[in-house]
Parts: C-alpha cells; sequence; structure tokens
C-alpha cells in the first residue's frame, strides 16, 4: 500500500491511497473463515464449509469491507504518524461501488481539513479586562437578613407578612359568592396555605395585609398555575376532582405563622459559618462580605473568559479555515441536511471552531493538566454549594467529601466536571500568565458592562 499527499493550501491535504491486492487478500480470507467457523450457513454443517463455497458466498461483500477497512485504517495511521492536526474526519473524495470482478488494485482520495499553524503569544504582552465587584453595606445587610430568617423561628404573628404561613378553614363558594352547600362542596377544615409560592402573584397579593380573624377570598386554581398536585394538596382533595374546581374559595384566618429573625450570637454564628469561624459581630459581618466577595468572584471571572476570548479573537480570528471540507463533513454527519441548511450550520460553528483551536493553544502553552485532587475539589465545591441550598451551611469534610465522591462515580456527570475543571484552571491560569486590567466596580456598573457582551 502506498500513500502520497498533495497541499491545495495551508490548511487543506489530500491523500492518495494505492491498495493492491496483497495488501487486502490475508485479510479477506481469514474473515471469510471466521464466518465459516461462527455463523450456521444452511446446507453445511458449522465450521464445515469450504472456502471456495465461502468465497462464493461472501466474498464480494467481505472484500469490499476488509479494502475500506485497511484503507481508513492506513489513512488514520498516516494522519498519527505524520502528526496532522485534522478538523474533523478524512473525507473520501468519492464514494462508490468496487468492481471487483474486473479489479485487484484499486485507489482512493481523501480530503483533510487541516487545522491552521498559530503562534499564540500567552504572556504579559496580552491585556484583558478584569472587573472586580466592590461589596457594598448594603449588600451584607440584606445577605444578614436572609441569613437570619433562614435561621428564625416559626411563630405566630397578627398581620400577614410577604414569607409567612395561613392556617384556617377554606371553604367553596358557589355562584353567588356564599358558601358552597352539600355533599359534593369542598371544605378544608384545617388548611394551609403558602402565598409567597403562588405562581399567581395577584392572588396572593389578596393575602396582604390581613390579619387573625380576616376572611379572604381568592382562587385556587389560578393561584396553584394549574399544578394539579399543588391544587389537590391545598384542597385536600383526589386529583381526579381538581378538574371540577373553578371558582373562589374563601379563607377565614386563624392563625398566622411568621419567621422571627435569629439573633446575633455563638448559635447563629455557628449555623451560618460553623463552630468556632466566628465569635463576634463585626467577624460575623467580615465573613459575609467575604462569603459575598467569593460569590461575585465567579461573575468576575466569567466576563473575564468573555474578555479573553474578545481579546484573543481580534488578535487570531482572522485565520483561514478548510471550510469546504468542513461543510462536507458537517453533510456527512447530517443525513438529509440541505446545501443551504450546511452553510447556516456552519455559520454557526465557524467562530467556535475559531476560538476552539485559539483555546487548545493557550491551553497547551499553560501546561494545564486536570488531576484526580482538582475533580474532588470541585466536587465538593457542587456538594457544599447543594447543601447550602438547604440551608445546611456548616458540613463536615467528611459527609461533603463523602458526597461529592458519589457525584464523581456518577458517569452522567463525570464528563462535565472534567470539562468545567479544565476550564476553570486554564483561566486561572490565563490570569497569572497576561496582565490584567483591573477596574473595580459596583454590581450595577458590573451589570451593564456584563450586558454589552
Amino acid at each position: 500500500m502506498n500513500i502520497t499527499s498533495t497541499n491545495a493550501d495551508a490548511v487543506s491535504m489530500r491523500l492518495t491511497v494505492s491498495v493492491e491486492e496483497n495488501d487486502y487478500k490475508a485479510k479477506v480470507t481469514e474473515d471469510l473463515k471466521k464466518i465459516g467457523r461462527t455463523h450456521q450457513i444452511p446446507g453445511f454443517r458449522k465450521g464445515h464449509v469450504s472456502l471456495k463455497d465461502l468465497e462464493r458466498r461472501f466474498g464480494k461483500q467481505v472484500t469490499s469491507d476488509v479494502i475500506n477497512q485497511v484503507v481508513y485504517e492506513a489513512v488514520i495511521k498516516y494522519i498519527q504518524d505524520n502528526k496532522l492536526n485534522v478538523l474533523g474526519q478524512p473525507m473520501p473524495v468519492e464514494v462508490k461501488e468496487l468492481d471487483l470482478k474486473n479489479q485487484k488494485d484499486f485507489t482512493f482520495e481523501y480530503d483533510l481539513a487541516l487545522a491552521p499553524e498559530l503562534n499564540v503569544e500567552v504572556d504579559k504582552n496580552i491585556e484583558i479586562p478584569y472587573y472586580n465587584i466592590e461589596v457594598s453595606d448594603e449588600m451584607v445587610s440584606e445577605q444578614d437578613a436572609a441569613f437570619r430568617k433562614r435561621f428564625g423561628a416559626q411563630v405566630p404573628g397578627e398581620e400577614f407578612e410577604k414569607d409567612a404561613l395561613v392556617k384556617g378553614a377554606i371553604m367553596q363558594l358557589n355562584e353567588y359568592g356564599s358558601i358552597k352547600e352539600g355533599d359534593d362542596a369542598i371544605q378544608v377544615v384545617s388548611g394551609i396555605l403558602a402565598p409567597m409560592y403562588f405562581t399567581d402573584k395577584d392572588e396572593a397579593a389578596k393575602f396582604e395585609g390581613k390579619k387573625v380573624g380576616d376572611k379572604v377570598v381568592f382562587n385556587p386554581r389560578k393561584a396553584a398555575g394549574e399544578n394539579i398536585t399543588e391544587l389537590s394538596s391545598m384542597l385536600n382533595i383526589d386529583k381526579e376532582r381538581v378538574a371540577e374546581v373553578q371558582g373562589d374559595f374563601e379563607m377565614a384566618i386563624s392563625e398566622i405563622i411568621v419567621v422571627k429573625p435569629a439573633e446575633l450570637g455563638e448559635e447563629f454564628y455557628t449555623n451560618v459559618f460553623g463552630k468556632d469561624k466566628v465569635s463576634n459581630e463585626e467577624e460575623y459581618r467580615a465573613a459575609v462580605k467575604e462569603l459575598i466577595h467569593d460569590e461575585l468572584a465567579g461573575n468576575s471571572d466569567m466576563l473575564f473568559r468573555w474578555n479573553a476570548r474578545k481579546v484573543y479573537m481580534e488578535k487570531y480570528g482572522d485565520m483561514q479555515l478548510p471550510a469546504e471540507i468542513l461543510k462536507k463533513w458537517l453533510a456527512s454527519r447530517n443525513e438529509g441536511m440541505t446545501a443551504e441548511q450546511v452553510e447556516e450550520e456552519y455559520k454557526r460553528m465557524e467562530a467556535d471552531l475559531k476560538w476552539q483551536l485559539v483555546l487548545d493553544q493557550i491551553v497547551s502553552k499553560l501546561g494545564v493538566k486536570i488531576e484526580k485532587e482538582d475533580l474532588l475539589e470541585f466536587a465538593k465545591g457542587l456538594a457544599a454549594r447543594q447543601f447550602a441550598q438547604y440551608g445546611m451551611t456548616n458540613m463536615d469534610d467528611e459527609t461533603i467529601t463523602k458526597y461529592a465522591e458519589n457525584i464523581l462515580a456518577d458517569k452522567n456527570y463525570i464528563g462535565r466536571i472534567q470539562e468545567q475543571v479544565g476550564e476553570v484552571k486554564t483561566f486561572n491560569a490565563l490570569k497569572e500568565a497576561v496582565t490584567l486590567k483591573e477596574e473595580n466596580v459596583t454590581l450595577d456598573q458590573f451589570k451593564e458592562v456584563a450586558s454589552k457582551l
């Protein structure tokens, strides 16, 4: 077998593969004999079919398959041996049925889409904007109020508050606005509502300013947003009866449960940050400020990634791509796609492909590698945030580690986690390698900058 190459341009290569009978004959014989050993062929005992009969029955198909296989493997080996950076897959110039009856030697041609050669700089000469979001006293106070409410106590209240639970009798009304009577009337003697979770905010607003002893007329179906499960639970009825619930109901409020914010103190500090992490109000507010800063840093990093892409694409994005070969590759992967659709899809992927080529060089220059410890630390961060969503902000490291290991063991997540870890490590390393044009901004200023991107 002989392979020669010619370059149409810097990013396109055509391979010509010349195949002689000796290149595939032995493999064809081997595959035919395997069929004889493993297949039950009518008219023959298994394993007792002559090679001549096998050639007569299966020779054409097996020969065609083997030739295509050995040629493609040779092309892949050529690419690997010559360290060619190929985009997509080798594309056959022409696909046609082999004339096995009249030919023994064949010639195949493949087009290769080559990645353009780039010399991406990753040094202090590259300047990228970085926006530090300032944490205001107002933001600290808002987070403090949220923590106090989260770890507060539920107590009886006299007047409805937006996060309050409301208890009382819920009675179905008839078309005249009076309490419906009869065996089919829906009546909940000890009902409980959480207007804060109503889908329809107008229905929730009907409870504003209400006190114990007041009555409220509301529409449960609107409040539940057509959620069958929610509606059946609210009115304590079977789901089969939900369809008949259309009109208004009246709730006579017998109790209002409000949240009494937690007081500052050792118990509260421990609930929020863990044991012995904070001991007084000054340390507590400093810790809250740091927590907010760390959370906002994720937004700063995300904007840095966009700016890094913008800076690098302005510098290296004007590269030549083997467009026609890539379009042919797209068409081969999406059977039935029209020429117009191929053009549209290529336009969508072109910018991302260029950025990926630049990013690959950045990763190579930075020497970024993903270690097992990196994956575990990232998964622990995911675990800690999941616990925090349920108010468990001070979980011990052993529990978090075990939960993180379970996350990494899930095949549905590991690929995405590896991608995220690689992205985080790459851009953290890039921040150290380039020059950051840092600017301190308020959260509103940051949002304005981000919206423009």
